[in-house]
C-alpha cells in the first residue's frame, strides 16, 4: 500500500472510531402521548444500542405485548427499559395473556416467558449485558394463559414460565419491578457459569407458582454473583407448593428483605456437579444478613431455610458455610418450626445475632434438622429451644445467647418487630464471623416496603435485622444506590 492510501486509511478508520464514540443513544418513548410509539412492539428492540433507553409510560390498559432483550450496553451506557409511572405512582403493567409478539423478533422459548433476555436469532444470539430493568408491573405467564408469538401463531405458556425468564446475561439490573401471577416470578438460568454479575433490588415479588406443583417458585435462580436485596417477597398463588427464593448460585447475598411464607422462604441448594457455578470459589460461602423471614401457620415446610443440595449427587452440594446473622425469624406456627435443614454432615451454618422467635413454645423450635454443623452465638431464641425434632445434627452453642419468651418487639401485631426499647435484644449485637468483613457488614436496615434506610449504630448493634428506635424513613433516593448495592462476579 502505497503512502497516500496507508494515509487515507488511517483517515477513515479515524472518522469511524469519532463517530462511534459520539453516537448519540436514543430515548424510545412508549405510551398514549403525542409523538410516542403506540406499542412496545413498535421498538426496534432488535437493534439498540449502548445508552438507548425505552421508556413505557403507564396508561389505564395493560401492555398485552413480550419480547426478547439480546444486546450489550456497557458500563457507562447502559441499556435500560424503564417504565414511567402514573399519577399516583401506578407502575405500567405488561400482561402475558393474549399477548403479541414483535414479528421482526426470531427467539426460541418464547412459552418461557413475558420477557426473556437472552436467546434469539433475531437480534443475533450474544451474551446480553449491562441491563436495567426496572419501574415494571410485569404478570401473567402461566397456564392456562396464551400468546400470539413471533410467527404470528397462537402458543400457550409452559408450567415453568416466568414473568421474567433470563436465558443468559451479565451485568443485570432488575429494580423496582412487580412481578406476579406466573409460574415463576423470576427466572435466572447459569448458562455454563456465562450468567454472572445480578442484582435484583427493591421488586415486589408475589402470587407466583403452579397449584399442586412444588417446581415453581417466587424466584427460581443461578447465577455466578447475586445479591438480592429490598425485596418484599410475599405468599405465592394459593394451593402452589414452591419455595419463595430458591437458588443454585455462587456468590449469593440475601440480604435487607422481606420473605414471607412459601415452602420454604430460602431454598438454598446445588448447582450441577462439576459445573462452572459449582467449581466457582464462592460457591461455599452463602451470606444472608438483614432479612426479616414471616413464617405463618400452616404454611409449607416447617423449615424456614435448606442449605445444601437436592439434587441427590451429594458430591456437588455446597459443602460451605451459610452465614446467617442480623436476621429476624417470626414464626406463628401452632406446630414445629425448623430453622435450617443442612443437607449432609459436610454443610455448616454460623448462626450469630439473629432474633430467633416463635409463638409456640420454645421445644416447637429447632435449630437443625437431621444433619450438619450449627454453630450458634449472641441471638435472642425462644427458651427451651431443641437440637432437631428429628434427631441429628450437632449444635455446637458457644453460650452468649439470650433465651426468654418475647423478644419485646415494638408492636408485633402492628408488625414492627424491632426491639422497643428496654428489650434484652438492645445493644447485644457480639462480633461479626470474620469473613463478613469489610464487604457483608448489615450497614442498612429494610423499611416497608421495598425500600431501606442506614442502619442506626450507636457502637453496639441490637440483635436481628432492626435496631430499636429508628426512624422509620426512606433516604435511599438521597444517595446513589450502585454506590452500595452492585455486586461483583
Amino acid at each position: 500500500m502505497d503512502i497516500q492510501n496507508l494515509h487515507r486509511h488511517r483517515i477513515i478508520a479515524l472518522v469511524l472510531c469519532m463517530a462511534a464514540a459520539t453516537a448519540v443513544a436514543v430515548d424510545y418513548e412508549v405510551g398514549e402521548g403525542a409523538g410516542m410509539l403506540g406499542s412496545i412492539g413498535d421498538v426496534p428492540w432488535e437493534g439498540l444500542q449502548p445508552g438507548d433507553r425505552v421508556l413505557i409510560h403507564w396508561r389505564s390498559t395493560p401492555y398485552r405485548e413480550k419480547w426478547v432483550l439480546c444486546r450489550q450496553g456497557t458500563a457507562a451506557q447502559p441499556i435500560v427499559v424503564s417504565g414511567v409511572p402514573g399519577p399516583s405512582g401506578q407502575l405500567p403493567v405488561i400482561d402475558g395473556r393474549d399477548a403479541t409478539t414483535r414479528l421482526a423478533l426470531d427467539y426460541w422459548n418464547e412459552s418461557r416467558g413475558v420477557l426473556k433476555i437472552g436467546g434469539a436469532n433475531i437480534p443475533s444470539d450474544t451474551l446480553p449485558s449491562h441491563i436495567v430493568i426496572e419501574n415494571l408491573d410485569i404478570r401473567s405467564g402461566r397456564p392456562p394463559y396464551s400468546f400470539t408469538n413471533a410467527d404470528n401463531d397462537p402458543e400457550a405458556y409452559s408450567s415453568n414460565a416466568a414473568a421474567i425468564y433470563v436465558e443468559k446475561a451479565e451485568h443485570l439490573v432488575i429494580r423496582n419491578c412487580v412481578l406476579s401471577d406466573s409460574g415463576n416470578g423470576l427466572f435466572i438460568g447459569s448458562f455454563n457459569g456465562q450468567t454472572r454479575d445480578i442484582l435484583i433490588d427493591g421488586n415486589s415479588i408475589h402470587g407466583n407458582g403452579i397449584e399442586g406443583s412444588a417446581y415453581e417458585h417466587n424466584t427460581y435462580t443461578s447465577a455466578i454473583g447475586i445479591t438480592y436485596q429490598r425485596n418484599h417477597m410475599g405468599r405465592l398463588r394459593e394451593n402452589c407448593d414452591g419455595n419463595n427464593l430458591k437458588d443454585r448460585s455462587a456468590g449469593l447475598v440475601v440480604r435487607y428483605n422481606w420473605i414471607e411464607d412459601g415452602n420454604r422462604q430460602l431454598d438454598l441448594v446445588d448447582a450441577a456437579d462439576g459445573s462452572a457455578v459449582a467449581t466457582h470459589p464462592d460457591y461455599r460461602t452463602t451470606f444472608v444478613y438483614g432479612n426479616l423471614l414471616l413464617e405463618a401457620d400452616l404454611e409449607g415446610n416447617s423449615q424456614i431455610i435448606h442449605y445444601g443440595g437436592d439434587s441427590g449427587a451429594s458430591g456437588g452440594y455446597r459443602k460451605g458455610t451459610l452465614h446467617f446473622f442480623h436476621n429476624t425469624l417470626v414464626s406463628t406456627r401452632s406446630s414445629n418450626t425448623t430453622l435450617v435443614r443442612l443437607s449432609t454432615d459436610d454443610e455448616h451454618a454460623d448462626v450469630r445475632d439473629n432474633i430467633l422467635y416463635t409463638t409456640a413454645t420454645g421445644s416447637h423450635l429447632a435449630m437443625l434438622n437431621t444433619a450438619g454443623v450449627l454453630d450458634l452465638r449472641d441471638n435472642w431464641i425462644r427458651q427451651d429451644w431443641v437440637v432437631s425434632h428429628s434427631g441429628g445434627g450437632t449444635v455446637i452453642d458457644h453460650g452468649s445467647n439470650v433465651t426468654g419468651t418475647d423478644p419485646g418487639f415494638a408492636d408485633f401485631a402492628g408488625r414492627d418487630f424491632a426491639p422497643a426499647q428496654g428489650s434484652a435484644c438492645v445493644d447485644r449485637g457480639g462480633p461479626l464471623h470474620a469473613d463478613t468483613i469489610p464487604d457483608h457488614q448489615p450497614v442498612r436496615q429494610y423499611v416497608r416496603h421495598q425500600q431501606t434506610i442506614v442502619r442506626p449504630d450507636d457502637g453496639v448493634l441490637d440483635l436481628g435485622a432492626l435496631e430499636s428506635g429508628a426512624v422509620f424513613a426512606d433516604d435511599f433516593e438521597t444517595g446513589n444506590p450502585d454506590a452500595w448495592s452492585h455486586v461483583g462476579p
